[in-house]
C-alpha cells in the first residue's frame, strides 16, 4: 500500500469523473443523466478508495504515512503528499461528503448541470490536494484554487443576489491569503524549502514568528471565519445552492482550522502563545454575539449560518488551548459540525425544494404533513444544541474541558453559547415544525422521499457512532495531537534554554 501512490489516486479520481462527463454527448438532457450518474459514482468510488487509507493507516505513529515526493519545481519545493491523524479525518470527511452533494442537487438543478457537477468534482480534488499536501506552495495552489469552484457555484447557480454574494467571498478570503503567500515567501527565503515537515523544525526568530502568524491568521481567520471577518459567510449560505451550503460549512470552514493545526502551533509555537488570549477573546466575542444574532433572523440558512460561526467560536478556542482534550475536542467538533451543519442546510433544502422559500414565517405545523422530516430535523437539532448521545456533545464537552484548565472565564463565556445554541435551534424548529398548519399551500407538502432519507441516514448514523462511539475517531488524532503538544512544547524550552544561555 505504501508503493501504491493511493493520496495521489485519492487526490485526482474525481478528474477523471470530469473527464468523462466532457466526453459525454447526446442532447441536454441525456448529458445531464449522464453527468449526475458519472459524478455520483466518482465521488462513490473516491470515497471507497479513501477509506483504504484509513484501512491501513497506523493510529500508533505520529510520523505522517504514505508518504509521496517527487521533483517539481525544483529549488526545494517539490510534489509532496502525505498524511497524519489529524488529516486523514478531514479528508475521510470530504469524500464522505461529497456524494451525498452529488444526490442533493439531483433534482435542485436543472440548468447547466454538467457545468455543476464538473465544479463539483474539481472542488474535490483542491479540497483532499488541501489536506494531503506537504509542501507549502502545493498546499497554497490547492487552498487557493478552491476558491474558483465555490466562487462559480454560487455565482452561477445562487439566488438573486448570488454575484454580491460571490464576489465577497471571493475577495474576502483571497486578501487574507495574499498576506499567508508573503509569510511562504519569507520562510522559504530562511530556510531554503518549502518542506512542510522541515518548517516545522526549524526555529525562526522570535520577533519575526509574530508577523509570519498574524499573516497565517488573517487568511485562516477569514476562511473559518472568525468575528470580525465573517460577514461573508451569511451571504455565502444564503445565495448559494443547498449542496453549496453542505460543502461549505461541511469542509471549506474547516480548512481554516486544518491551517492552524498545520502552521501556526507546529512553526510559530512562541507566537501561538503571545496571541492565544487574542484568539480567545475573538472566540468568546464570536460565539456570543453571533448566537444573539442567530436568534433575530427571519432566514432558515441565514440562522444556520450564522449559528456555523458560533460552533467555529468553540473549535477556536480548542485549538488554542494547546491541551490534548482541547485539541482533540476541536477536531472532533470539526468533523461533528460537518456532519451536523452539513444536515442542517439540507433540511433547509428539502423544504425550499418545495416551498421555494426559507422564510421562517412561511412555515408551521409540518409535523402533521411531514411526520419523517420532523424526526430527522429533531435529531440534528439536538445534535447541534450537543444533546449526549449525538456528535455534537462530545466534541464541545472535550474543548470546555480543556479550556477550563487553561481559563475559567473563557471556558465560562462560552459555555453561554451552549445555552444560546438551545434557544435559537429550539426556535427555530418550534416556528418551522409546531404548531398549527394555517397556510393553505403548506396542506399539499410531500413529506421526505426515498432518495432524501437516503441522503439522510448515513448522516445520522455517522452522527450517533461519533456520539455513542467515539474512541475509533479519537484513537486516529491521538498519537498526531500528543506530537504537535510535544514538539510545540520542546521549541518552547528550547528558546527559554536560548534567553537563560543568552543572560
Amino acid at each position: 500500500m505504501l508503493d501504491w501512490n493511493i493520496l495521489s489516486y485519492v487526490t485526482f479520481l474525481p478528474l477523471a469523473g470530469v473527464l468523462f462527463i466532457l466526453l459525454t454527448g447526446g442532447s441536454e438532457e441525456v448529458a445531464a443523466r449522464n453527468a449526475r450518474q458519472v459524478a455520483l459514482w466518482t465521488t462513490l468510488v473516491t470515497f471507497a478508495v479513501s477509506l483504504l487509507i484509513w484501512v491501513y493507516f497506523d493510529p500508533s505513529q505520529a510520523d505522517f504515512q504514505f508518504v509521496e515526493e517527487a521533483e517539481w519545481l525544483g529549488g526545494g519545493i517539490n510534489y509532496k503528499m502525505g498524511v497524519d491523524g489529524i488529516s486523514l479525518l478531514f479528508i475521510i470527511l470530504t469524500t464522505f461528503l461529497m456524494p451525498i452533494c452529488i444526490l442533493a442537487s439531483w433534482t435542485s438543478i436543472t440548468s447547466r448541470v454538467r457545468e455543476f457537477m464538473i465544479a463539483f468534482l474539481v472542488m474535490e480534488t483542491l479540497i483532499i490536494g488541501v489536506f494531503s499536501s506537504l509542501d507549502l506552495v502545493l498546499f497554497y495552489l490547492f487552498f487557493e484554487a478552491g476558491l474558483i469552484p465555490m466562487f462559480l457555484i454560487i455565482g452561477i447557480w445562487g439566488g438573486a443576489n448570488r454575484v454580491y454574494a460571490s464576489f465577497k467571498f471571493f475577495l474576502y478570503t483571497l486578501v487574507g491569503s495574499v498576506l499567508m503567500l508573503a509569510a511562504m515567501i519569507t520562510m522559504y527565503m530562511i530556510a531554503g524549502t518549502t518542506d512542510i515537515p522541515t518548517l516545522m523544525a526549524t526555529n525562526f526568530d522570535s520577533g519575526l514568528q509574530n508577523w509570519l502568524f498574524l499573516a497565517f491568521f488573517a487568511s485562516f481567520a477569514v476562511k473559518i471565519p472568525m468575528w470580525p471577518v465573517h460577514t461573508w459567510l451569511p451571504d455565502a449560505h444564503v445565495q448559494a445552492p443547498t449542496s453549496g451550503s453542505v460543502i461549505l460549512a461541511g469542509v471549506l470552514l474547516k480548512m481554516g482550522g486544518y491551517g492552524f493545526l498545520r502552521f501556526s502551533l507546529p512553526m510559530f509555537p512562541e507566537a501561538t502563545e503571545t496571541f492565544a488570549p487574542m484568539v480567545f477573546g475573538l472566540s468568546v466575542i464570536a460565539i456570543i454575539y453571533t448566537s444573539l444574532v442567530a436568534l433575530v433572523q427571519k432566514d432558515m440558512k441565514k440562522l444556520i449560518a450564522y449559528s456555523s460561526v458560533a460552533h467555529m467560536g468553540f473549535i477556536t478556542i480548542g485549538i488554542f488551548t494547546l491541551n490534548q482534550q482541547g485539541l482533540e475536542g476541536s477536531i472532533l467538533q470539526m468533523i461533528s459540525h460537518g456532519i451536523v451543519a452539513g444536515a442542517l442546510f439540507l433540511c433547509v433544502g428539502v423544504v425550499y425544494d418545495r416551498m421555494h422559500t426559507r422564510e421562517i414565517a412561511r412555515y408551521g405545523g409540518l409535523v402533521h404533513k411531514m411526520p419523517k422530516y420532523a424526526v430527522i430535523f429533531m435529531f440534528f437539532t439536538m445534535a447541534t444544541i450537543g444533546l449526549p448521545g449525538t456528535s455534537g456533545f462530545v466534541g464541545e464537552f472535550l474543548i470546555l474541558v480543556g479550556t477550563y484548565q487553561v481559563s475559567t472565564w473563557t471556558a465560562a463565556l462560552a459555555t453561554t453559547g451552549v445555552i444560546l445554541s438551545a434557544a435559537y435551534s429550539l426556535w427555530l424548529y418550534r416556528r418551522v415544525v409546531f404548531g398549527e398548519m394555517v397556510k393553505e399551500d403548506l396542506k399539499t407538502i410531500l413529506d421526505v422521499n426515498k432518495r432524501e432519507i437516503a441522503i439522510f441516514t448515513p448522516l445520522i448514523l455517522v452522527a450517533l457512532w461519533i456520539g455513542v462511539y467515539p474512541e475509533p475517531f479519537l484513537n486516529v488524532m491521538h498519537a498526531s495531537v500528543l506530537n504537535l503538544m510535544a514538539d510545540h512544547q520542546a521549541s518552547l524550552d528550547l528558546v527559554k534554554t536560548t534567553l537563560n544561555a543568552a543572560k
